[in-house]
């Protein structure tokens, strides 16, 4: 396949690009369900990440295939764009982690008006850390949790707040029950749950990121450097559909375990591996890892690949529940509070 019409110029633009896991069930499965992936990488310190720098250039050949292909990089970067990145004084220059920041400070929403709510109940999950757990002293904990509670205070309904904690095959039906009024867990916002629930916009993704060892890794930009690299992927996910669409150039090598991929990594079997940031950053930051690899290049969003990313659900005849939740999203983040969150439970960036 020609290869994508696109060149990367950090002298042109900035831009954040961002994916997703294959789902936010692939987020979900990306902390494992337990507790010590989580127990390692919260001990971390924070490391470096590299926005990507994309510009566009005058496609060489407008038909067929690259017709396609020069869309889709069209509409990776003008999602990207939205996201926003600060622009780089060096290509090499060491980086603040960076936090996602999905909302526009410029757009107004209402505020809404939940006086007659009798109660807001969120529920929730105890076995998806760092999102939502129990912590040492068996207390509901994690980045939903803190997010909850900070969408209350800004409705100002804190005093008719309460979390509660289900096993995750029992949330749709204590939901369509009337058991709670909104699910903050990692449901994955598709066509076929959207018949089901009303969903906030979303209010995190998980970027899709290459890692290669320190000594090797790439900096911006990437692409033309990629070219004939053996690169590993999981086996049959959105990842490496992604990686066979977008970076046509490299030698593309499944694999079947993570542990596998990892392990080649670091013997230097493989030049890089593509995948999800969120389960990249986690192993990045574990005693397996021991220091060898970083982020390179990146990060990439892809919706038609890789979701939307997680949001609130409420019952889908209860739209405006869902709009206040937008409202309170977009506060918590102009405000800071998001980014107080973000890097209290992911110290280690996958952006």
């Amino acid at each position: 396949m020609p290869e994508p019409p696109f060149a990367i110029n950090p002298r042109i633009a900035s831009f954040f690009v961002t994916p997703v896991t294959s789902s936010v069930a692939g987020a979900r499965a990306a902390t494992c369900r337990c507790a010590k992936p989580y127990a390692e990488f919260a001990r971390l310190k924070s490391k470096t990440v590299v926005p990507a720098l994309f510009s566009y250039e005058k496609p060489r050949d407008m038909t067929g295939r690259n017709l396609i292909v020069t869309f889709r990089w069209i509409f990776l970067a003008l999602i990207s764009a939205l996201i926003g990145a600060p622009p780089l004084t060096g290509a090499t220059q060491a980086a603040e982690p960076k936090v996602p920041v999905l909302w526009d400070a410029k757009e107004r929403l209402p505020k809404p008006d939940l006086s007659a709510l009798p109660r807001l109940r969120f529920l929730t999950t105890t076995d998806f850390p760092p999102f939502n757990f129990l912590d040492g002293a068996g207390r509901l904990s994690g980045f939903h949790i803190d997010l909850a509670r900070a969408i209350c205070a800004e409705l100002g309904i804190v005093e008719k707040c309460q979390i509660q904690a289900l096993p995750w095959n029992e949330l749709e039906g204590a939901l369509q029950k009337g058991e709670g009024e909104a699910i903050i867990a990692g449901i994955a916002a598709t066509p076929e749950s959207r018949e089901k629930y009303a969903f906030s916009r979303s209010y995190l993704q998980f970027p899709a990121r290459f890692i290669m060892p320190k000594a090797k890794a790439f900096t911006e930009p990437i692409l033309d450097k990629l070219r004939s690299k053996r690169v590993g992927v999981m086996a049959g996910s959105a990842h490496e559909k992604m990686l066979r669409d977008y970076f046509s150039t490299v030698q593309v090598v499944p694999f079947n375990k993570p542990e596998d991929l990892y392990a080649d990594l670091k013997a230097g079997k493989i030049d890089a591996a593509f995948g999800d940031g969120m389960r990249f950053a986690f192993w990045l930051g574990g005693s397996d890892a021991a220091g060898c690899c970083r982020f390179a290049g990146g990060p990439y969003l892809a919706p038609e690949y890789l979701g939307s990313g997680m949001a609130i659900a409420t019952r889908a005849g209860d739209p405006a529940l869902a709009a206040a939740f937008d409202y309170a999203l977009q506060e918590i983040s102009i405000k800071g509070t998001f980014a107080e969150f973000y890097l209290r439970y992911f110290p280690v960036s996958f952006f």
